[in-house]
């Protein structure tokens, strides 16, 4: 519906045009405009047709509003014609309002940026070439090498990534391989083809060919002979990975567009023995033969010392000359003789804390590295070390992220997605892709199936959906860091690395997941020009001072996946702000600098070989839609360091059943729903659908970006404050908050834009008085599942309203406690509370309300011998905690592992069982009130023997038939034990159920007419015929303390329909034998469990019921406040 309100449309006024021949005309006609753009006004005419205000503009010669984004969600694209007029006008309007547009990408946009980019990795590459070959990195402020610090070796942020083996080089020959595919108009003279190939001579030339003869010797080393500590991690993915990759493109397993490899009677040997193919010559003089492979070889086995530990964790470091010998609990440092030694002049002993992607993320290169040399050792040791990890995850498939070596233990028990975890979701979803449809040649215990990894992938992104994700009610999605065993908050800040996880999803086929969380870190890099290296989203700032940039490429990496899977024009957009940025703030007369601060643009005096490596490689890629790799039909990877990876057919090997999708004990065959859709098609009037997304704002709501300064502001930042300053010379090229649309001043939006409303979070503090009196102290231990509460007078709990799925109720709101007072919970953790700490409560408080549960109750079972006689003369006073009368408490059918019950009785049972070895309560009634129930007192003085007390849930019959509980005290769930006075504990011992008949389906006939007289309990098994025509077979009786009481039905799993407990439907009046109405109707309830509890119950001496309390607050359940 069009509203009667006129438009207003407005134009920034007094904006100067800078010209800036790096940016294309605007095309000009005239054109509708609708928000702020660098337009100058010419001719301003209004038009009051229809109450609608227009404004005309004229083309003029500038900046075109930086190109990088759809100007706004109300914005019209120049070039777009619009024809203004009366008739007209209810089309304009309907454009107006709901085209969201996006600036179409044209061929020639993408060639240029195509050029741009190659342009930016020569001018780092050719720099590293001329001021820093051969050593591993450029410092490009000062035109110098950048080499190992050897004069303080704990200068880990040097040392353990240069290895003094020209890894910039080597970084950068997958990057040049891919280059060599694009098209004549991206190559600006270049050929990088040619530099590939001259780029490998090189390589060959100065560390030999890897073989032991005399060419495996060159100019400035054997192989990777060095006195050079490294990180196993960095050396893997960076130097074994990149000589890998460059290896498949050099032998044509990777495609490069117009590369036939000419050979000729030489071998490229790929192994010892075998897989060996033609050599090939290339223009350069030079005869590839695998000499990149034998050197990723030579590098890997100066790297496998690290993994001889009892625990199958790599050590972090590795000399690549001496091995481990600073590692003296290696097993190659025990024996003196033959083994290595620890030389005090090595310096202090290595710390033995690695990190799970440090460990976790090898199998790629490893495992590629054995298929093609046929050697296991490598796989082997990869793979141990990635299942090492996996099999110290907790309880909720999370994993942390330092973890100790030599004792496997965990040193930094939080998990989230970031750094010191990152890859190692990346390699178990990616190896399941990799290794799929093949098998290795020899046998390797360690090596598993590709669906293996692919089972740990679904597992571990369940566990970060479950309790690491926040939703759009957080403002908008994104990711926290948590407890590694609760979940529970444990810090607030994203880092720069998290920035991959959205393209491992899009990989992965949860594209929507994906979108969502992009979205922030393209927020975050619109506000900084840059991602920091660490952001809170809790402050709005950067946290800990990190605030750096140093040419990460994971956001760039996540734009072009998403790219791929949508074809959504924003992520093209995306890349040419990415790209723009580079060149605006990190160009220096001799390469690429990292930012040093965010902030103040201050640079920093390095260019990481993962810049030309991976960042420029994405940004390429991008661009390229018909580059060979991007259109590739093959189970082919890029590594966590951006190095394409395949297999070769030539040494694939298919797979026996081992390759077949695993079948689960417990679930059956594996069924993945996860897909890549196909891309979505454009919204009706629109380029992007992602520009049309109605949270788009809620992303730089969360970034902060309405808060940044806008254009024309001159604003003095001192270096307190988390935004980039600028200046008016540098105008021209301002900050890109200035232009995005998420940030546009309110006064400059359309009256009637809109975005859909942020989601707000309803969370409160309930806050209990002291207690009155003077009492126990409060405590609160932690249990399995939760905390046990003794006392609830002095606490605050803090509430959030959620919608989840509640137990066995469906989705459902109800408020979840995440603290209680200052100890933070996880989202599945439960709050248990004694019964009796909260009965002298208001039950009505209206943020406290206690509710009966009428749907469940809780059998309690006492399976033993009857009591004997004791001498009270004997008894003396014991302690509870030194009794020797133990509870046992324990779930019929497998305690908290029985899927036939709800979360919630699991949860509750399992804690019960595990962690209830004292009294949670006395539960001691009055002798009157047993005696007025009908339960006999022993006239001599007894006490149970040791028995087991097991607790069943148990659902109440509903339905016009369906009788009332009994009313009866709630039974105990502890055994107590003696006291002086041995008559209290033996009453307060007994459950007062005593005589119970098993019966069998009872759709045969009528029962005896003893047995509900005499018989409290009647035992029956569901099934045979209806639950009314069970009842009518028990013969009329006149109701006593010693009659019938209650009925329990057995439910067996082939019976079920959709898991969970069910109640017993009583769809009619119950009735006697004779057919006649019952006027005592009797109570029903059904337990789960099959033969198992079938089997329990006929053990029973003795039953009680006890029934369950949950708590609402102003009319909402409080789902995991659990009444015990």
């Amino acid at each position: 519906m069009l509203s009667t309100r006129p438009y207003e449309f407005w134009m920034l006024r007094d904006v100067t045009i800078v010209p800036d021949n790096r940016h294309r005309e605007a095309e000009g006609r005239s054109v509708v405009v609708v928000v702020k753009q660098l337009y100058e006004i010419q001719n301003e005419e209004i038009y009051k047709d229809k109450g609608v205000r227009l404004l005309q503009c004229r083309r003029v010669t500038g900046m075109l509003s930086n190109r990088y984004w759809p100007l706004s969600p109300d914005s019209i694209t120049p070039g777009c014609d619009l024809f203004v007029g009366t008739r007209h006008l209810l089309v304009v309007l309907f454009v107006l309002v709901l085209l969201p547009c996006c600036q179409c990408i044209t061929k020639d946009d993408l060639a240029r940026l195509r050029a741009e980019t190659t342009a930016v990795f020569y001018h780092g590459f050719d720099n590293y070439m001329t001021y820093a070959f051969p050593e591993d990195e450029l410092k490009p402020v000062s035109c110098m090498p950048l080499t190992r610090d050897r004069d303080n070796p704990a200068h880990i942020e040097l040392n353990d990534v240069l290895g003094n083996y020209s890894l910039t080089l080597i970084d950068s020959l997958s990057t040049l391989a891919i280059l060599a595919s694009s098209p004549l108009d991206a190559r600006n003279g270049r050929s990088p083809l040619h530099d590939f190939q001259d780029g490998i001579k090189t390589l060959v030339e100065l560390y030999g060919d890897g073989s032991d003869g005399p060419q495996g010797q060159g100019t400035r080393g054997r192989g990777f002979d060095f006195d050079s500590k490294v990180q196993v991690f960095e050396t893997t993915i960076r130097g074994v990975g990149g000589l890998l990759s460059a290896h498949l493109f050099a032998a044509g397993d990777l495609p490069i567009r117009g590369y036939d490899p000419v050979t000729h009677s030489g071998s490229i040997k790929n192994a010892k023995h075998n897989h060996s193919r033609p050599a090939i010559s290339w223009p350069n003089d030079f005869e590839y033969d695998g000499q990149l492979l034998r050197l990723a070889r030579d590098l890997a086995d100066r790297l496998l010392p690290a993994f001889y530990t009892a625990t199958g964790l790599p050590y972090p470091r590795v000399n690549l000359r001496h091995g481990v010998p600073f590692y003296v609990n290696s097993p190659l440092n025990q024996d003196t003789d033959r083994g290595q030694c620890y030389p005090e002049e090595l310096g202090p002993q290595e710390i033995t804390e690695t990190c799970s992607a440090g460990a976790g993320s090898l199998v790629l290169e490893f495992a590629t590295l054995s298929r093609l040399t046929g050697d296991s050792r490598y796989e082997e040791a990869a793979t141990n070390a990635f299942w090492a990890v996996w099999d110290k995850r907790s309880k909720l498939d999370l994993i942390g992220a330092g973890i100790d070596a030599e004792t496997g233990e965990w040193v930094a028990p939080f998990s989230g997605i970031g750094a010191g975890i990152d890859s190692f979701f990346e390699y178990a979803f990616k190896s399941h892709i990799l290794l799929s449809g093949s098998a290795p040649d020899y046998h390797v215990n360690a090596t598993a199936s590709e669906w293996d990894f692919l089972l740990v992938w679904l597992d571990a992104h369940a566990g970060i959906k479950r309790h690491l994700y926040r939703d759009a009610a957080y403002q908008h999605p994104h990711y926290i860091l948590g407890d590694l065993n609760t979940g529970a908050v444990r810090a607030f800040w994203i880092d720069s690395l998290s920035a991959f996880y959205p393209g491992l999803l899009t990989l992965a086929g949860e594209v929507e997941e994906a979108i969502q969380t992009h979205m922030l870190y393209t927020a975050l890099w619109s506000r900084y020009s840059a991602l920091p290296e660490r952001w809170s989203t809790a402050s709005g700032n950067i946290d800990s001072g990190l605030n750096w940039w140093g040419g990460r490429p994971e956001f760039i990496e996540s734009t072009w996946y998403l790219y791929r899977a949508t074809q959504d024009p924003w992520y093209l957009h995306v890349g040419e702000m990415v790209i723009s940025d580079i060149k605006r703030r990190c160009w220096t007369e001799c390469g690429w600098a990292g930012l040093d601060d965010v902030r103040t643009g201050q640079l920093k005096d390095r260019m990481e070989s993962f810049f030309l490596g991976e960042t420029v490689k994405y940004l390429y890629l991008l661009f390229d839609p018909h580059h060979p790799l991007n259109n590739l039909d093959a189970p082919f990877v890029f590594t966590t360091e951006g190095h394409p990876m395949i297999i070769p057919e030539s040494t694939r090997k298919s797979r026996n059943t081992k390759g077949d999708p695993p079948v689960d004990k417990e679930f059956g065959e594996i069924t993945v729903t996860s897909t890549c859709p196909a891309p979505a098609p454009p919204l009706p009037f629109s380029i992007s659908s992602i520009a049309n997304r109605k949270d788009l704002f809620h992303a730089a709501s969360l970034a902060r970006l309405h808060l940044m300064p806008v254009l024309g502001q001159q604003t003095s930042i001192d270096s307190g404050h988390d935004y980039l300053s600028f200046a008016e010379t540098v105008a021209a090229s301002p900050n890109n908050y200035t232009y995005y649309p998420w940030t546009l001043p309110e006064a400059y939006l359309p009256a009637h834009g809109f975005t859909s409303k942020l989601e707000s979070r309803v969370t409160f503090d309930l806050s209990f008085p002291p207690a009155k009196m003077p009492g126990s102290p409060l405590r609160v231990d932690r249990v399995d599942h939760g905390v046990m509460l003794n006392l609830v007078a002095g606490l605050r709990l803090s509430m959030i309203r959620e919608r989840d799925h509640l137990y066995d109720m469906g989705y459902m709101d109800f408020f979840r406690i995440y603290s209680v007072s200052q100890l933070t919970l996880g989202r599945d953790e439960k709050v248990y509370v004694p019964l009796e700490a909260v009965l002298d409560l208001n039950p009505t408080d209206q943020y406290f309300t206690r509710r009966r549960d009428v749907t469940m109750i809780d059998i309690v079972i006492d399976e033993g011998e009857w009591p004997q006689h004791i001498d009270t003369e004997a008894t003396t006073t014991m302690d509870a905690n030194t009794s020797s009368l133990e509870l046992e408490l324990a779930l019929v059918n497998g305690q908290a592992d029985n899927p036939d019950l709800g979360a919630n009785d699991q949860s509750i049972l399992s804690m019960l069982m595990q962690q209830f070895t004292r009294a949670l309560e006395k539960g001691q009634f009055p002798l009157t009130a047993l005696v007025n129930a009908g339960i006999e007192i022993p006239s001599t003085p007894t006490i149970p023997p040791p028995t087991t007390r097991y607790v069943l849930p148990a659902s109440v019959a509903t339905g016009i038939g369906a009788g009332p509980i009994p009313d009866m005290p709630d039974a105990s769930i502890s055994i107590l034990s003696p006291t002086d006075d041995p008559i209290a504990a033996a009453v307060d011992n007994l459950l007062y159920f005593r005589t119970i008949y098993m019966s069998d389906e009872m759709c045969n006939g009528k029962l005896a007419a003893s047995i509900p007289r005499r018989h409290q309990v009647i035992i029956m098994r569901r099934g045979g015929c209806s639950f009314s025509d069970k009842l009518r077979n028990i013969p009329s009786f006149a109701p006593s303390a010693t009659s019938l009481q209650l009925v329990i039905i057995v439910n067996f799993p082939s019976l079920e329909n959709g898991g969970g407990a069910i109640r017993p439907l009583l769809d009619e009046p119950q009735l006697t034998p004779g057919g006649v109405p019952r006027f005592n109707q009797i109570p029903v309830v059904m337990v789960e469990g099959g033969e198992a509890t079938w089997d329990a119950l006929k053990k029973a001496r003795s039953l009680g019921t006890r029934r369950r309390y949950w708590f609402e607050s102003q009319g909402v359940r409080i789902g995991n406040l659990v009444v015990v």
